[in-house]
């Protein structure tokens, strides 16, 4: 069997194949995947950018990462643990004013004025971990909490744009807590407030800070909160298809859209847009254990910190829920079991993936993951967003399909 850097010739052409049938489906206009093991990287560009046509995927396409910005974001904390700027029990209020002295919702379903005092203070591990006390639950959906996050305009994806940073904390100050500090992992709202903490204790905005120390040195020349306008031709309108009929609906418009601007908000849990190559090179650091092109990003301990489990079974309960009894929700995502900082680790077989894989999938059909046992990196982007499960079967099927091609 001839071998390439441990993939078969054969396994990639059985990728291609498997990848172009969800294309010619109709159903996924087009596509840019990476796969990279050891020196040798192997890259599909199909269909294209359009849903009716157009101009061809390419290598360079900008994608908008969605949730997959959430394991990038999460490095510039990372930078500032490193360098004692900030620790892991420290409490935050010196930085976050708005959240010290917090109230507790009794009952996740109370009204937002039936509160008990928090127990302790917010620390930086409970925003770097996820469990501070707020985030989506889709389990709780129509109760006064999330309710009260949505009308605020807390988190992406809405109507409402995300008001600038100040007003976005001054608003979140308002709510209680759902659960205490440290007690439940909770999605998206932390990887926010993350990006907020970094700008408040480097005196700088969050993107600045994460251009000079993480997406310059690894060469992530695409990789932003917006794209320029000399760039925007690379950027595919965003599908939403309707959920009944398929019906391609364009949720984001490339030109005059969201991303067609700098943001109000600068959104470390789904504000970045960037490119197959860019995400490549951040995992393959993350893989090196921090290092690129021997220049370190990271040290060894802070990669080794952000991607092992960092959840015990109790602060994990709301996540296991959501994926063994909403998976009609997820789509099935989610089944990795544990969660580092700022992405999701495999603590259990589930499928093809080995335990200690870490990564993230993001709404808008992004998906990408490292695998340590394997030395082995998947990038997989779309534009067709999770209002159908079309970009969940693409990434099961890719990710099944990638771990057939290893044959050594």
């Amino acid at each position: 069997m001839t071998r390439n850097n441990g993939f078969s010739v054969t396994g990639l052409r059985r990728l291609r194949e498997v990848l172009a049938r969800h294309v010619e489906s109709g159903k996924i206009p087009g596509l840019v995947a990476l796969v990279s093991r050891g020196g040798q990287t192997h890259v599909e560009t199909l269909g294209t950018m359009r849903h009716d046509g157009g101009a061809p995927m390419r290598r360079d396409t900008i994608f908008r990462m969605a949730s997959t910005s959430k394991p990038v974001s999460i490095a510039a904390a990372m930078v500032l643990l490193d360098e004692c700027r900030l620790r892991l029990d420290d409490v935050v209020d010196p930085w976050l004013p708005e959240l010290a002295g917090r109230q507790v919702l009794r009952r996740i379903d109370a009204p937002l004025d039936d509160t008990v005092p928090a127990r302790r203070p917010i620390t930086v591990r409970d925003v770097l971990t996820s469990t501070f006390g707020l985030g989506m639950d889709m389990t709780a959906l129509g109760t006064p909490i999330l309710n009260a996050i949505f009308e605020r305009g807390l988190t992406p994806n809405l109507p409402v744009e995300v008001p600038e940073p100040d007003e976005w904390m001054r608003r979140l100050g308002e709510l209680p807590l759902m659960h205490q500090p440290g007690e439940h992992w909770q999605y998206q709202i932390s990887s926010d407030l993350v990006g907020v903490l970094v700008a408040r204790v480097t005196g700088r905005s969050f993107e600045d800070f994460l251009h000079e120390r993480v997406f310059e040195p690894l060469g992530m020349t695409d990789t932003g909160f917006h794209v320029p306008a000399d760039r925007i031709d690379r950027l595919p309108d965003l599908y939403a298809p309707d959920p009944q009929t398929g019906e391609f609906l364009v949720w984001d418009e490339a030109k005059g859209g969201r991303w067609s601007s700098p943001p109000a908000f600068q959104g470390g849990g789904g504000g970045l847009v960037s490119t197959a190559d860019d995400y490549h090179a951040y995992f393959r650091m993350l893989l090196n254990g921090g290092l690129h092109n021997g220049r370190r990003i990271l040290s060894r301990s802070a990669v080794e910190l952000m991607t092992t489990n960092r959840l015990t079974a109790e602060q994990n309960a709301a996540r296991t829920a959501l994926a063994t009894a909403n998976v009609h929700l997820s789509f099935g995502q989610g089944q990795q079991g544990g969660w580092g900082l700022g992405m999701a680790v495999r603590t259990y077989r589930g499928d093809y993936a080995p335990v200690g894989q870490f990564g993230w999938d993001g709404g808008s059909g992004t998906s990408a993951y490292a695998d340590p046992a394997n030395q082995l990196t998947g990038i997989l982007l779309t534009q067709v967003g999770y209002s159908v499960p079309n970009p969940a079967h693409l990434m099961s099927d890719f990710w099944t399909t990638l771990y057939q091609a290893l044959d050594d």
